[in-house]
C-alpha cells in the first residue's frame, strides 16, 4: 500500500465521489468525505487481508462503504448484520442499487439460519399427527401444504400470514438436533441444502450474525461449514458480537427441544410396526419431567446460577427424574435405530441431552482452590488467575483480558411462562474467536456507529480477541450546532431516590410543552416506564400528547401508531434504544432517564465481573461503565437520523456532571451543544430557528 492507498482503495473512493458511479446512478445520493475515508479503509483491509475496527457515525452511509469495496474486490465477501430485518434490507434494497449503480454483475445470495425453511421431512411427519388445538391452526397448517406444493426458495417469509411465533414452525422446520442430514430421503430436495449451495456460489452472501456464528462454532451438523471459502468478512452492528457469540461457544438445554424429542420418537412409529408399545411409555415420562421441571422450578427467580437451583431439593429432584427419562428412552431407542429414517437421529439426541445435562449438573474443576465460585467452570489446567495485566491501556492479548480464563463458563438457568433454559455460557469469547478468525486467513472489517468509548477501541478490541487492529472513526456528517441540542435539567435527585420517576416526568413536561410531543422517553427500567406512564396518564393532570407505552402493543405496531400520530410521545426500555429508525419530524426529542449500566441480576454479567475482579482488574472500569457508554450511544443515536432532521437530546442523570466518569459518557457523544437552561430548548423549537434549508453534508 502506496502514500495514496490501494488501488482498491482508489476505485472505492472515486465511485462514492462527487461525479462517481453512485452519484451518477441513485438519484438521493450525496457524496460524502467520510464514506469514502470508510470505503478505503475498509478497502485496504481487503487488500492485506487484515483487521478493521471501525466506527461510522450515524449518517456517514456505512453500508455502502463497505458495499462498493466487497463488489469492486471480486473477493468471495460474507456480509452479516444483527437481524433478519435488516438482512432483507440489505439484500434486498442496498445490495442492489450499489450493484446496479457499480454495473458489475456479482453473484449475490441471501442465507438464513435453518429454522426460515420448510423442511419436508417434518412436514410430512405432522401430517398424520393432529397436534392442532384449533381449527384456525389446521387451516394455516392446510396453508402450508398448498405453498409447499408451489414454492421454489422454501422461505417461510413468503408466507406472509403466518406469525414469527406461530407453533406451527417447529412442526414443520428443522433444527441442527433433529435434522437427518444425508440420511433424510428429502436430502436431494432440502431447501437448507439448496440455499447453502446457492451462498457457496455466490460472490456476495448476506447472513446475519446467529448465522455466522452458528457456522464458525460448527453447530450445524450435517453439512459441516456452511462458508467456506470466503476471502473477506464484513460483520456490521458489530457492538453486538461479543454478546452473541457468548451464547454459541456455550451449550443450552431448553424445555421445547425435549418435548420435540418425545413427540418426534412417537412420530417415527408410524414407519415401524410395534415400535409404539416399546416409546409410548417413555416418550411421555420424558413430557412429564420436562412439565414436572418447570413446576418444581415455579418458585426460582426468574434467572439464576446452577448453585442457586440446587438449593432447592424438589428441584434437584425433579432434575434426577429428567435425567433418569432420558436414560430411559435412550435404552428404549438404541434397538430401534434401523426400523425408520428418524430413530437414528431421535437416539442420538437423547444421548446428547442426556450429557448436556450431566455437563450443567457436575461441572469439572471445582476442585481448583483458585477459583472457588461453584457456577464457575474452569479447567483445572488454566493458568494461574492472578498473572494477567491489569493496566487498561495494555496492548489487547489475543485471548482477551481473562487470557488465563479463556475457557472458564457460567452454569446459569432462566425461566420463561411455560419452559426453562439450562445454559453454559463462556466468561470470554476473545479467545475462540481469534482462533477462528486465523484460521479464515479472510480480511475482518468490524463496524457500527457505536463502538468507541471517549474515542478509543480497546474496550472492543479485547473483546473480539483482536491484537492491535488498525482502527478507524468516521464522525457523522450532520451539523450538529445547527441540528441539535444536549439539555442537562437541573436540581434533579440522585436516581437511587424514591421520587426520581417523578422528578423525571417534571423535569421533562416543559420539553414535550416546547417540542408538543414528538418524543421517545427511554427508561432504564420496566418499573420506572410504568409509573412515568401512570404520571403522564394523571386523570388530574393527563399528557395532551398520545402516549404509546412499550408492553401495551408489540414494538412494530407502537412504532407505526407513534409515526402516524406525529405527536406522540412512546415509553420504551432498552429495546428502543438500537434499531429503531424514525427519521423527519415524528421525533424531535429523545429523553434518557438514567445512565444505562446493566442490571446486576444478570448470572453471566455478575460472572463476568468477579471473573474481571479475580484478574486484578476493575469491574467498573473494564466492563461496566464501556457497556453503559455503547448503550447510551445507541440510545442517544435514536435522535438525528438525516441532514434535514433537528432535535434534543435529554439527558436526566446528575451523574453525568457531579461524578468523574460521567466526562467518558459525555465524551463518548457526538459533539452536540449543551445546555441547562429549559430557555434554550423552547428557543431551539420556536418557528423562527427552524433552518432554511438543509445543510450539506
Amino acid at each position: 500500500m502506496g502514500e495514496g492507498g490501494s488501488r482498491l482503495g482508489n476505485a472505492s473512493r472515486t465511485a462514492l465521489s462527487e461525479g462517481g458511479d453512485l452519484a451518477r446512478n441513485i438519484a438521493a445520493f450525496a457524496p460524502r468525505t467520510a464514506q469514502q475515508d470508510l470505503a478505503a479503509a475498509i478497502a485496504d483491509a481487503f487488500d492485506s487481508r487484515g483487521v478493521l475496527l471501525a466506527e461510522a457515525g450515524t449518517g456517514t452511509g456505512k453500508t455502502f462503504a463497505y458495499l462498493v469495496p466487497a463488489i469492486l474486490s471480486g473477493l468471495k465477501t460474507i456480509i452479516s448484520t444483527g437481524t433478519r430485518a435488516l438482512q432483507d434490507q440489505l439484500y434486498h434494497r442496498d445490495l442492489p442499487r450499489v450493484r446496479d449503480a457499480l454495473g458489475i454483475g456479482v453473484k449475490t445470495a441471501l442465507l438464513k439460519g435453518r429454522a426460515n425453511y420448510l423442511c419436508h421431512y417434518r412436514l410430512e411427519q405432522a401430517k398424520g399427527e393432529g397436534r392442532f388445538h384449533s381449527r384456525e391452526m389446521a387451516g394455516q397448517f392446510q396453508r402450508i401444504v398448498a405453498w409447499a406444493g408451489r414454492t421454489r426458495m422454501g422461505d417461510l417469509a413468503e408466507l406472509e400470514a403466518l406469525p414469527d411465533d406461530s407453533p406451527l414452525l417447529p412442526m414443520v422446520t428443522s433444527t441442527a438436533d433433529n435434522c437427518l442430514g444425508g440420511e433424510c430421503p428429502f436430502f436431494a430436495d432440502c431447501f437448507v441444502v439448496q440455499a447453502r449451495q446457492r451462498a457457496q456460489a455466490a460472490d456476495v452472501v448476506v447472513v446475519n450474525h446467529h448465522l455466522l456464528l452458528a457456522d464458525l462454532a460448527l453447530k450445524q451438523e450435517g453439512f459441516g461449514e456452511i462458508l467456506p471459502g470466503a476471502q473477506a468478512f464484513v460483520i456490521d452492528e458489530a457492538h453486538q458480537l461479543p454478546e452473541l457469540a457468548a451464547q454459541f461457544f456455550g451449550e443450552a438445554l431448553s424445555a421445547r427441544p425435549l418435548v420435540e424429542l418425545a413427540r418426534d420418537a412417537l412420530a417415527e412409529c408410524k414407519q415401524a410396526p410395534g415400535a409404539l408399545a416399546v416409546l409410548q411409555e417413555p416418550a411421555r415420562a420424558l413430557e412429564q419431567s420436562v412439565r414436572g421441571l418447570r413446576a418444581a422450578m415455579d418458585e426460582l427467580p426468574v434467572r439464576g446460577t446452577r448453585s442457586r437451583a440446587a438449593e432447592d431439593g424438589t428441584v434437584e429432584a425433579a432434575l434426577d427424574t429428567l435425567l433418569e427419562s432420558l436414560r430411559t428412552l435412550h435404552a428404549a431407542l438404541l434397538p430401534l435405530r434401523e426400523a425408520a429414517p428418524g430413530f437414528d437421529s431421535c437416539t442420538a439426541r437423547a444421548k446428547e441431552f442426556e450429557q448436556r445435562l450431566l455437563r450443567w449438573r457436575e461441572p469439572a474443576g471445582d476442585d481448583d482452590a483458585g477459583f472457588d465460585d461453584p457456577d464457575i467452570d474452569r479447567p483445572v489446567d488454566a493458568a494461574d488467575a492472578s498473572s494477567t495485566d491489569p493496566d487498561p491501556d495494555a496492548a489487547a492479548d489475543d485471548r482477551g483480558p481473562l487470557a488465563s480464563d479463556d475457557d472458564a463458563s457460567v452454569l446459569w438457568y432462566e425461566l420463561t411462562a411455560r419452559g426453562f433454559r439450562l445454559s453454559r455460557t463462556p466468561l470470554d469469547v476473545a479467545g475462540p474467536l481469534a482462533r477462528h478468525r486465523a484460521r479464515s486467513q479472510a480480511a475482518w472489517v468490524f463496524t457500527s456507529a457505536t463502538l468507541a468509548i471517549g474515542g478509543r477501541f480497546e474496550h472492543y478490541a479485547i473483546k473480539l480477541g483482536l491484537r492491535e487492529p488498525r482502527t478507524l472513526l468516521a464522525p457523522s456528517p450532520f451539523d450538529w450546532p445547527r441540528q441539535a441540542l444536549c439539555y442537562l435539567p437541573r436540581g434533579l435527585p440522585e436516581p437511587s431516590a424514591r421520587d426520581y420517576t417523578q422528578a423525571i416526568v417534571d423535569a421533562v413536561r416543559p420539553v414535550l410543552d416546547a417540542s408538543g410531543g414528538r418524543a421517545f422517553v427511554l427508561f432504564a427500567s420496566h418499573r420506572a416506564l410504568r409509573e412515568a406512564a401512570a404520571l403522564l396518564r394523571d386523570p388530574v393532570d393527563p399528557a395532551p400528547w398520545p402516549l404509546f407505552v412499550q408492553g401495551e402493543a408489540p414494538r412494530p405496531v407502537l412504532l407505526e401508531r407513534f409515526r402516524a400520530s406525529g405527536n406522540g410521545v412512546l415509553l420504551g426500555a432498552a429495546s428502543f434504544r438500537e434499531g429503531v429508525d424514525v427519521a423527519g419530524d415524528a421525533l424531535s426529542v429523545v429523553v434518557i432517564d438514567k445512565l444505562p449500566f446493566a442490571a446486576p441480576d444478570d448470572p453471566v454479567f455478575e460472572a463476568r465481573l468477579e471473573a474481571i475482579r479475580r484478574s486484578g482488574g476493575n469491574p467498573f472500569r473494564d466492563e461496566q461503565l464501556p457497556q453503559a457508554v455503547i448503550a447510551l450511544k445507541q440510545g442517544a443515536g435514536r435522535l438525528i437520523r438525516s441532514e434535514t432532521d433537528r432535535g434534543v437530546l435529554v439527558l436526566c442523570d446528575p451523574r453525568l456532571l457531579g461524578k468523574q466518569y460521567g466526562k467518558v459518557f459525555m465524551d463518548s457523544l457526538p459533539p452536540l451543544p449543551r445546555t441547562r437552561r429549559i430557555e434554550d430548548v423552547d428557543a431551539f423549537f420556536a418557528p423562527e430557528s427552524a433552518p432554511a434549508a438543509a445543510t450539506e453534508a
